[in-house]
């Protein structure tokens, strides 16, 4: 059976955990080593230069007092940089979390002010010899240079729904379907785009089918997407533009199930003059189907759970999402 995987949250929640542990060591030796000179600006420059090193990935290194105003400079990997000595920060987004009990905190991720980056920073609380808190000692990461865990997040395969424009949706009672030129042609369209997917190498699919037009993202060439018309998909010799590719073993999708994917398709194109789709997009890897109807709604769903669904529960289920 297949295991759950995590979601996006959780992807999020296991990497901070790793870089907490990491870093939380380092910046209490740190806090540790500063108290003893607070908060002499000279030997706190000092205390965070020689720290440095041991705090990994660390871009800015720097002592606050209380009132979140910066008692050192900034210590950096090029030496001391003066410009930030009594700079305000208590209103920075790390300057407003609560730290936790054990003094050690590492901020949500924020843009930084200078070079408009993702950013973490971690706060340290400083504590003299009978627990009363000094100060902090922050440390600035660019996330850039963080370590990260190799696991891609992989999206969940569950059926999911998004409104779209308000302006679209308030009018979608007011509009019927316009017959386009792939709808005249759609047996060929249809034809065309299954041998592509089966047997030419097309793992993704975007159909328009309100302005007749297709973009394809090829398996040997997955970078680059190509735009096919209506005068290249009504002729099948466009199959013959890309080589015989074998069904990849990795896709989700069976390949028997190409063309119902596609009739589907059909079916809810077709299915109402009022509420009709008006784009579907399947990609084989990861088996979801995407749609995009009149009323500008989009439903993202796993390619077996589209198939289970009839013309009778979507023509239910769209007036209601509208």
């Amino acid at each position: 059976m297949e295991q759950p995987r995590d979601t996006l949250q959780e992807s999020i929640a296991r990497q901070r955990a790793m870089l907490t542990e990491l870093l939380r060591k380092p910046l209490q030796d740190v806090a540790a080593e500063a108290a003893k000179v607070w908060p002499d600006r000279v030997r706190l420059d000092e205390v965070l230069q020689a720290s440095l090193p041991r705090v990994p990935y660390c871009k800015y290194l720097y002592a606050l007092n209380t009132e979140g105003i910066q008692l050192s400079d900034n210590i950096s990997k090029e030496g001391i940089l003066t410009g930030d000595y009594r700079r305000d920060r208590s209103q920075r987004p790390y300057m407003k979390e609560a730290v936790p009990a054990d003094g050690f905190l590492l901020s949500g991720t924020y843009i930084s002010m200078r070079m408009k980056r993702p950013s973490l920073t971690a706060i340290q609380v400083v504590r003299n010899d009978t627990g009363r808190v000094l100060g902090f000692i922050g440390a600035d990461f660019d996330l850039r240079e963080l370590p990260l865990t190799k696991e891609l997040y992989e999206e969940p395969r569950y059926w999911r729904q998004i409104k779209g424009d308000p302006s679209i949706r308030g009018t979608v009672f007011h509009q019927t379907r316009v017959e386009s030129l792939m709808d005249r042609k759609l047996d060929t369209v249809l034809s065309v785009v299954e041998e592509l997917m089966t047997d030419r190498g097309v793992f993704h699919i975007i159909l328009h089918f309100s302005s007749s037009r297709a973009i394809i993202w090829l398996y040997d060439d997955p970078y680059r997407y190509r735009l096919l018309d209506m005068d290249q998909l009504v002729d099948p010799d466009i199959c013959l533009a890309y080589p015989r590719t074998p069904y990849p073993k990795e896709a989700i999708v069976p390949a028997g199930l190409i063309r119902p994917i596609l009739e589907g398709f059909r079916t809810l194109r077709f299915m109402d003059e009022m509420f009709y789709l008006r784009s579907g997009t399947l990609n084989i890897f990861n088996g979801i189907v995407g749609l995009t109807f009149s009323c500008d709604g989009s439903h993202y769903i796993p390619y077996d759970e589209f198939l289970n669904k009839d013309h009778a529960f979507w023509q239910m289920a769209l007036p209601d999402s509208a």
